[in-house]
C-alpha cells in the first residue's frame, strides 16, 4: 500500500501533540513526566505508521529527542563525581530545552486561537468604500447638517470676543445717543448684507460694524433668530476659530 499524507486535524506538528498529551495527563507543562509522556507519543506514531501515514520527519525527529531525554533520566547519577560537578548536572536539567520549546510553541497558539476569533468577528462586519452623499440628502437635512460643531456656547464665545474687542477699539470719549433697534429690522439687514456679498458668506464680526452696544446686543439676537429659522447657516472648522455666517436657500425671515 502506498502512503499518503493525511493532515490531522487535532495535531499541527509534534509540539501540538506534546501539549495534547501533556494536557490530556493533566501534568504541569514546568515538570514534565517524560518517560510516560514518551510511551505515549511513540504509541501514537506507531499507530500512524501503522495506517501507512506518510508522517513528516519532525515527528521521527521530537520522538528520538523525547527517548535521549528519557535515557538521561533514567540513567543513575554517579556518585563519585566533584561535588562541583553534581550542581552542575543538578541545574542541567535535559528537559529544559523541550520545556521552553514547549512554552513557546503554547503562546503562538494561543495567539492564533485569539487572531482566528477575532478574524470571524471581523468577517461578521461588513464595510463599504466612501461615498459622496451629497446628492441624497434634502435641503431640510442639509440645514441641519450645516449648524452641527456651532452650539449657542461657541456664539457666546464669540459675542464676548466681540464686544470686547469693539469695547477697546470705541474712543473714550463719544456722545451717547438714544437709539433703538428693532430684531427684526437688524435680521432683514443682515440678510441683506450676506445676500449682497459675492461668495455669500461673511466673518461674523462683519454683522457688527457699529461698535455701540445695543446695536451689538440686537444684531447678536437677530443672528441667533436667523439660525433657529434656518436663514443661514454657521460654520466653525476648528475650536478657536472664525464664525462664518452663510445664507442658506429656503430659510425664513422674520
Amino acid at each position: 500500500m502506498n502512503p499518503y499524507s493525511v493532515k490531522l486535524d487535532a495535531f499541527e506538528g509534534p509540539l501540538d501533540l506534546l501539549l495534547h498529551l501533556i494536557n490530556q495527563a493533566e501534568v504541569d507543562i514546568y515538570n514534565i513526566p517524560v518517560a510516560p509522556i514518551t510511551d505515549q507519543y511513540m504509541k501514537y506514531v506507531q499507530a500512524m505508521q501503522e495506517l501507512h501515514l506518510d508522517i513528516a520527519s519532525e515527528y521521527l525527529v521530537m520522538a528520538a529527542t523525547l527517548l535521549a531525554i528519557k535515557s538521561k533520566t533514567l540513567l543513575p547519577k554517579q556518585e563519585d563525581l566533584f561535588d562541583e560537578e553534581l550542581i552542575m548536572d543538578e541545574d542541567d536539567d535535559p528537559r529544559d530545552e523541550l520545556m521552553n520549546r514547549l512554552i513557546e510553541y503554547r503562546k503562538y497558539k494561543e495567539a492564533a486561537t485569539d487572531l482566528k476569533d477575532k478574524e470571524e468577528k471581523r468577517n461578521l462586519v461588513h464595510t463599504k468604500p466612501p461615498e459622496d452623499l451629497e446628492p441624497f440628502i434634502n435641503e431640510e437635512d442639509r440645514r441641519e447638517v450645516a449648524i452641527q460643531g456651532v452650539t449657542l456656547f461657541d456664539m457666546l464665545s464669540a459675542y464676548q470676543k466681540l464686544v470686547k474687542r469693539k469695547t477697546l477699539k470705541a474712543p473714550r470719549m463719544t456722545t451717547i445717543k438714544t437709539q433703538e433697534y428693532s430684531i427684526e429690522d437688524r435680521m432683514t439687514e443682515v440678510m441683506d448684507f450676506v445676500n449682497q456679498l459675492a461668495t455669500g458668506s461673511c466673518k461674523f464680526e462683519e454683522l457688527f460694524p457699529v461698535p455701540e452696544k445695543g446695536h451689538i446686543v440686537v444684531t447678536f439676537l437677530a443672528v441667533l433668530e436667523l439660525m433657529r429659522t434656518k436663514a443661514i447657516r454657521c460654520e466653525q472648522e476648528e475650536n478657536f476659530s472664525d464664525i462664518m455666517i452663510f445664507k442658506q436657500e429656503g430659510g425664513l425671515v422674520g
